[in-house]
């Protein structure tokens, strides 16, 4: 985990003061994310416009809200994981949460680890309320069945701020921001870094994310809607989940290498799945990045080594370190600023001009 620089935390700062300053004037914008921007290490903000129907035109404010001003240094704060610390992007989520409250000299941080369970994240969340939390940053394991966890925060005007994944709720009543990656886009850059690899034609297989959550489905609707418009030559001939998890990519793209030989690409939707599927074409005599052209979403620092040398083709970085900008929000919302439903952050894309050179940013 690399730690996060004097320079970059300015300009996050000044990131955030100026995205919460345009919510606050009803004038937020929408950025597209810049294909080889940032450089790995710290989450940046571009701001998106706020719903209307969920929140405020000004954004959401500790009275709309209902929550009480604390100073995160004399506060509890409870973060909720929603998978295993086994892949990458979970490790370097949480380390950031941590880090970033060492930073700030919070009070007390309290942790917790679902393991991809929706029942235990809920019991997680409300363990956490009882022993007091006053904010919670929670990375949802899905995007609908956090209800009772969040009635229980709403009872108490606790504010809750969820990253990485979107739930299906009402943002300045059951949650305060979702903070983290356009999903849809980072699927139609994944389209455009394989159409780029392939020449426009071939038979693509889709390793699905794990299903119930907003991630999946969008990277899945801005991969195949861009195929559709950019690229009727690239045909998906499968699509088959690989739950996030290198094994169960591994074990798909064995099964869909027998089934369907004709595959030439193939679209994972995280890295490990991505990388899952490499160790399948070795295994069966394939050359991954040559013969089967391979794209994947993460940036974690395997799937970027994979790419400098020529294993794979393309890898679109989906941010995990959040901490900085979530207790940056937190701190704004606490202090009477008015903080927007939804802070999307830029995410650089990786190839095989720049790998080489990046590696180390990598998570």
């Amino acid at each position: 985990m690399n730690a996060t620089h004097g320079p970059r935390r300015l300009l996050l700062a000044t990131l955030i003061a100026a995205s919460v300053g345009l919510a606050a004037t009803g004038c937020a914008k929408s950025e597209t994310p810049a294909v080889g921007s940032g450089d790995g290490q710290a989450a940046q903000v571009a701001q998106t416009p706020t719903d209307a129907a969920s929140s405020t035109a000004s954004g959401c404010t500790l009275q709309s809200y209902g929550a009480t001003k604390i100073d995160l240094k004399d506060a509890v704060v409870g973060f909720s994981q929603s998978e295993k610390e086994a892949n990458p992007f979970r490790i370097a989520e949480t380390q950031s949460i941590k880090d970033e409250a060492a930073k700030l000299g919070v009070k007390k941080l309290l942790t917790t680890n679902a393991q991809s369970q929706l029942s235990k994240q809920i019991s997680d969340i409300q363990d956490m309320l009882n022993q007091g939390a006053q904010l919670l940053i929670v990375a949802p394991l899905n995007s609908d069945g956090l209800q009772p966890a969040l009635a229980a925060a709403a009872a108490k005007h606790v504010p809750v701020i969820t990253v990485d994944r979107k739930i299906n709720a009402t943002a300045c009543k059951d949650y305060l921001a979702f903070i983290g990656s356009n999903f849809v886009e980072q699927g139609k850059r994944a389209a455009d870094a394989l159409i780029q690899a392939t020449g426009g034609t071939g038979k693509v297989a889709i390793l699905l994310g794990a299903s119930g959550n907003n991630v999946t489905t969008d990277r899945t609707s801005g991969f195949v809607d861009e195929l559709k418009a950019k690229a009727p030559g690239l045909e998906i001939v499968a699509q088959q989940t690989g739950e996030f998890a290198r094994d169960k990519g591994q074990q798909v793209m064995e099964q869909l290498i027998q089934s369907k030989p004709e595959i030439t690409a193939v679209y994972a939707e995280n890295d490990e799945m991505g990388l899952g599927a490499v160790t399948a074409l070795k295994g069966a005599g394939k050359k991954p990045g040559k013969d089967v052209m391979v794209v994947s979403i993460d940036g974690t620092r395997n799937a970027v080594q994979a790419l400098a040398a020529g294993e794979y083709n393309g890898v679109i970085e989906s941010n995990p370190r959040f901490g900085p900008l979530a207790f940056a929000t937190a701190q704004k919302f606490f202090s009477g600023e008015a903080i927007p439903q939804d802070i999307v952050i830029t995410d650089r894309a990786y190839d095989a001009a720049n790998a080489a050179a990046s590696v180390a940013g990598a998570y």
